[in-house]
């Protein structure tokens, strides 16, 4: 395929499941663990420790100032101590799966960007958490891996056409002005949302995930219900880091009815988005890199 090929190619590959990667095993393990177990738990941390790339960046994750460790974490185990083994089993899975899409060479996509990003959205979404009513916030496994993936279908694009994405990444640069969903739809006949969400459906990702994918720009779409109140957590997340990490160019407005709506005093929005803003500064100088 080419960057000047029809947009229905890309529908078309999308539909045929031998273009798509397989789960990463190790996600697919995971997903079969009972982490309610400690015999669950023990197997996961096994399987984290057999993958040396997964293994380093729990680590590395562990030992940034995010997670405020008090002395130096070298081991998957003490990893698992400090993040809580549902975000260790959310991060793994999400490193896992952005690993699996990875072509050599990238192209003009920036892997590195993505995870920052990605990763800053994650950590976004449990600031939020924090502030929202204790029995309607999300599990933090969930905020992780919906954070984590929200834009995996960037990646798919690339997998399935790096020509394309090259051409889609080039426009956003030259056209800062615009927003990203509107230079998608002039190029592309799936964006990055409907990417996203094939291939978690593709994948038997929960509901849930698969609605965030799809609808994190789009959460009044009442087909976004299942995935709520995580698609619009994740979209008032992106609002709030519109320039970090990669460019995608959005609305940065947040309207009171959307605090609302995750059951947040509007008055407390400004003082929500500086510490986002803060915590995702602190990530970017942090977090190692993603290869």
């Amino acid at each position: 395929m080419s960057a000047s090929s029809s947009p229905a190619n890309l529908k078309d590959a999308i539909r045929h499941l031998d273009t798509l990667p397989a789960m990463p095993v190790i996600a697919q393990k995971i997903l079969a663990l009972d982490l309610e177990s400690d015999e669950g738990e023990r197997a996961m941390l096994k399987l984290i420790e057999k993958d040396p790339q997964i293994a380093a960046k729990v680590i590395g994750l562990a030992n940034t100032p995010l997670f405020g460790a008090s002395r130096r974490v070298s081991s998957v185990a003490d990893a698992s101590m400090l993040l809580g083994i549902t975000r260790v089993k959310a991060v793994t899975m999400g490193i896992a799966v952005m690993s699996s899409l990875i072509k050599k060479p990238t192209g003009k996509l920036d892997v590195q960007g993505l995870w920052l990003h990605s990763l800053a959205i994650s950590l976004a979404v449990k600031i939020l958490s924090q502030a929202m009513p204790r029995n309607t916030r999300p599990l933090d496994d969930e905020i992780f891996l919906a954070g984590l993936l929200h834009d995996m279908g960037y990646m798919v694009l690339n997998y399935l056409d790096q020509k394309l994405s090259d051409e889609l990444q080039t426009r956003f640069v030259s056209q800062p002005d615009r927003f990203s969903a509107e230079i998608e739809a002039e190029l592309l006949e799936m964006n990055h949302c409907e990417l996203g969400a094939e291939l978690a459906r593709f994948w038997n990702l929960p509901d849930s995930i698969i609605a965030v994918l799809r609808y994190h720009h789009d959460p009044e779409n009442e087909l976004a219900a299942i995935g709520q109140p995580l698609v619009s957590m994740v979209n008032i997340a992106e609002k709030a880091l519109v320039a970090i990490g990669i460019s995608e160019h959005g609305s940065t407005e947040i309207s009171p009815e959307e605090w609302q709506a995750l059951g947040i005093d509007p008055s407390k929005a400004d003082e929500l988005i500086t510490q986002i803003n803060k915590q995702a500064e602190e990530t970017k100088r942090t977090v190692g890199d993603f290869h």
